[in-house]
């Protein structure tokens, strides 16, 4: 499997900007300890809640908004500026928060007016990633550079996490936060060092449509992209819920602690890291059918949860689980790289990411009532039986236009 990955490091500027993105995705899996953490210790009395709950959706939401609203500018820059511009800002408002915190000063409105802040450009950033990916690396290359992007992602979640968990005791959550800031400077001083090749300049010319919603009007002309969007939101929704019932079955179901809790997500973040690095490496996967099968099998592996099986064995499903969903992120991505005209490729990725920033939270907004009205364990298996039924749904579709429109759907 190394070989697979092995053109990529010939790339010189692909072997400059990964250590970066590896920077700051640890920097952001600390973070989703110390947000909520800070969040807890600066609340008022009987206000916690309030008060985490804003500031993890203040980390997150806000970058829908800036899709829509700063795409009549944004879209013109090239794909490196835009990472360049989020990291910058990112830096500065997450760096003004132990600065706020030493000062005494960081009332919860302050801190989530500053989350909210940092997060305004994110979708932004994310699709100059991507389209940096594809602007500098050949079409064949594309699948491994994503996979491993990816892979770095999952792995954030299990590395950060742990990291953060150490650090708390010597620094504390504010300066945690700090050192996420100081992740995003290095990526934007990184990124606004690439230079502009011949590659880049061929696909990454500026788009005047002038509408901020350029890239929702695309995508609905494009109704194989449309599809893959659709697809994508309904299955992150369908895993919303997870993220609520899981911990309520290890306390409820279980009658366990926090350790199990964190074995569960180890085993699934490993899964997902060998999964995804895994699958870029085989270059002749047919993206379409590996996609739905992705959703298929981790709505399977979700299943067992209802049967009441033992700890020993859900760990294992889980954890099969996380490989199944490892390629997701990067095979999706690398179908709206191969599909989208090059020099939209920035606005459809932001307008991509502004709609899927609202999937996953909302489901997990579900997750609270139907824990309550049917059991964490049924709300797993629930939500896995209509993960399943979305893969179904999806193939009868994508069968039906195969047999309307286009004689090679499947590759």
């Amino acid at each position: 499997m190394p070989w697979a990955y092995q053109p990529l490091f010939a790339q010189r500027e692909f072997r400059r900007l990964l250590p970066a993105l590896v920077a700051s995705d640890v920097g952001d899996g600390m973070s989703v300890v110390a947000v909520a953490w800070l969040a807890v210790l600066i609340a008022p009395d009987g206000r916690s809640g309030l008060v985490v709950g804003a500031a993890v959706a203040a980390y997150a939401l806000p970058g829908a908004v800036g899709a829509l609203v700063f795409g009549r500018w944004l879209r013109r820059l090239p794909a490196r500026r835009l990472m360049a511009v989020d990291g910058w800002l990112r830096a500065l408002l997450l760096g003004c928060v132990p600065l706020a915190w030493a000062a005494g000063v960081l009332h919860p409105v302050v801190y989530v007016v500053l989350l909210a802040g940092s997060a305004v450009l994110h979708a932004w950033g994310s699709a100059g990633k991507y389209s940096l990916l594809a602007e500098m690396l050949p079409p064949d290359q594309r699948r491994a550079a994503n996979a491993l992007v990816s892979a770095s992602t999952s792995a954030s979640v299990i590395i950060g996490p742990a990291l953060a968990g150490f650090l708390a005791a010597v620094v504390g959550p504010a300066w945690i936060i700090g050192l996420d800031a100081v992740s995003f400077a290095v990526l934007a001083v990184q990124a606004g060092r690439l230079g502009g090749g011949a590659r880049a300049v061929a696909t990454a010319g500026p788009v005047d449509t002038g509408r901020s919603a350029a890239g929702l009007h695309l995508l609905r002309r494009q109704p194989e992209l449309l599809g893959i969007l659709v697809l994508t939101w309904f299955f992150n929704f369908l895993y919303g819920p997870v993220e609520v019932a899981l911990p309520l079955h290890v306390t409820d179901d279980l009658h366990s602690g926090a350790s199990l809790l964190g074995l569960y997500w180890t085993v699934f973040g490993v899964g997902a890291v060998v999964g995804g690095l895994t699958a870029g490496a085989l270059r002749k996967l047919p993206l379409w059918p590996v996609t739905l099968g992705i959703v298929a099998g981790w709505g399977l592996m979700l299943m067992p949860f209802g049967l009441g099986v033992s700890v020993s064995v859900s760990l294992v499903c889980f954890g099969l689980g996380g490989m199944i969903y490892g390629p997701f992120t990067a095979l999706s991505f690398t179908l709206f790289q191969d599909r989208t005209p090059a020099a939209w490729l920035t606005t459809v990725l932001a307008a991509r990411g502004a709609a899927l920033l609202t999937s996953a939270p909302m489901g997990t907004a579900l997750g609270g009532p139907l824990v309550a009205v049917m059991g964490p364990r049924q709300v797993l298996a629930a939500s896995g039986g209509a993960t399943l039924a979305l893969a179904v749904v999806a193939i009868a579709v994508r069968l039906r236009g195969r047999q309307q429109q286009d004689p090679k759907p499947w590759t």
